[in-house]
C-alpha cells in the first residue's frame, strides 16, 4: 500500500523528508536512503506501509528490555530496507531488502490488533529492522493497539527526529536504542549516520518521558577501547544513570566475518567500567547463563529478577510504584 508521508516538507518541487536524521532531500522521481520513500510530483509517497517481513510473538527481554515490563509476551513487526548500511548488520537479510522482498505479508492495523488478541500478548514491539522505516504504519497501528490496552515498544537505532517522536507521544512506552559505538568515525564508517543525531534522539525521548534502555554491541577492533567504553558510560550517567545498559555480545555476520566473536572477558570489562561511572543497572547481553542477564539492586546488591537467555524465573520487588527492593527499599527504575 502506498501513503502519503506523515512528515515532509514541499521545496518548490523538490521535498525534504523529515522522519530520521537524514532529512533527504529529493528532486522529482528520487527516493530517499530509506529506499522506501519516493518524491512523486511533489508529494513524498511511502511504499512499505503495511509491508511486514517479520512476524513473531517474543519475550519482552528478546529486543532486549530486561527493566520493562520483565516477562511478558510481545508481538514484533519488521518491515524492509534500512536508513542505516551497518557493516555487521545481524538481520541484513531485511535491513538491506527492498520493497520486491519475497517474504511481505500485506497487514493493516485492524489486523495487527486482531494478531495481538489472537495470540494474547502483552504489548507490540516494531524491531527486526528499523521502526521509523515505515512510520506510517507503526504510529496507526500502535494507536490502535495503545488504546486497546497494549503497551508499545520500539527497538532503533535512534534516527528518529524529534518531529517522528512527538508523533509518537502518549502512545510509545518504551524503547532500546542500539548506540553503535561512541565515536563519529564508527558511524560513519561502519553504520553511515552519525553519532550526534543518536545522541539528541536518546537525550529527546528521554525527556519525552519514553522508558529507555540502551544496547552497546562490542566489536573486537572497533569500538571495544576502554576510552570509548568510558566516555559511552559517562554519558549514558549525565542523562540518567538510572537507564538500563546492556553490553551485548557480536558475532561474525554480513560483511565482518573476518572479526572474532567478542571474548566474554570484553563484556566483563565494559560493564565493570560503566558500573564505575555510576550506571544503575547493567547487563551481559548474548552470554547465555552470565550473572549479569539478572537484575541487581543498585543499592545493595539483592538479586531482584533471576533470568537464563529470555526466560525469567523469579522477579523479587516489592510492587509499589515505584517497585522497591525488599532487602533495603531502594526505588527501582522497573516498570511490572
Amino acid at each position: 500500500m502506498i501513503v502519503e508521508s506523515y512528515l515532509y516538507e514541499k521545496l518548490n518541487g523538490e521535498v525534504r523528508c523529515n522522519t530520521c536524521w537524514h532529512r533527504c532531500k529529493l528532486k522529482e522521481g528520487k527516493w530517499g536512503i530509506c529506499r522506501t520513500r519516493k518524491n512523486e510530483d511533489g508529494v513524498l509517497k511511502v511504499y512499505n506501509y503495511g509491508m511486514a517481513s517479520s512476524i513473531a510473538l517474543d519475550p519482552i527481554e528478546k529486543k532486549p528490555l530486561n527493566n520493562f515490563k520483565p516477562g511478558t509476551k510481545v508481538l514484533s513487526f519488521g518491515s524492509v530496507s534500512c536508513n542505516f548500511r551497518c557493516l555487521h548488520c545481524q538481520n541484513y537479510e531485511i535491513a538491506f531488502a527492498d520493497l520486491n522482498y519475497t517474504y511481505i505479508r500485506e497487514i493493516d492495523p485492524g489486523g495487527v490488533l486482531r494478531m495481538c488478541m489472537d495470540r494474547n500478548a502483552d504489548g507490540v514491539a516494531w524491531t527486526y529492522n528499523e521502526p521509523s522505516i515505515w512510520h506510517e504504519f507503526a504510529l496507526d497501528s500502535s494507536r490502535l493497539v495503545k488504546n486497546s490496552g497494549f503497551f508499545v515498544v520500539y527497538v532503533t537505532n535512534g534516527y528518529m527526529t524529534p518531529e517522528a517522536v512527538d508523533q509518537f507521544e502518549g502512545i510509545l512506552d518504551a524503547a532500546n536504542v542500539d548506540v553503535k559505538a561512541f565515536s563519529e568515525r564508527f558511524y560513519r564508517k561502519v553504520c553511515k549516520a552519525s553519532l550526534e543525531n543518536v545522541i539528541r534522539s536518546v537525550e529527546y525521548m528521554h525527556r519525552k518521558g519514553v522508558f529507555l534502555e540502551l544496547t552497546y554491541l562490542i566489536i573486537p577492533g572497533e569500538n571495544d577501547d576502554r576510552e570509548e567504553i568510558r566516555e559511552f558510560a559517562e554519558w549514558v550517567v549525565s542523562v540518567d544513570a538510572r537507564i538500563p545498559v546492556h553490553f551485548s555480545r557480536f558475532h561474525p555476520d554480513f560483511r565482518m566475518m573476518d572479526r572474532s566473536a567478542t571474548p566474554v572477558e570484553k563484556i566483563e570489562e565494559a560493564i565493570g567500567i560503566a558500573k564505575k561511572a555510576g550506571i544503575e543497572y547493567v547487563y551481559a547481553g548474548n552470554v547465555w547463563g552470565h550473572e549479569y542477564e539478572n537484575t541487581y539492586c543498585p543499592n545493595c546488591g539483592e538479586l531482584l529478577i533471576a533470568r537464563e537467555g529470555f526466560y525469567v524465573y523469579n522477579i523479587n520487588v516489592v510492587k509499589d510504584q515505584p517497585p522497591r527492593c525488599p532487602n533495603c527499599g531502594y526505588e527501582q527504575n522497573i516498570i511490572l
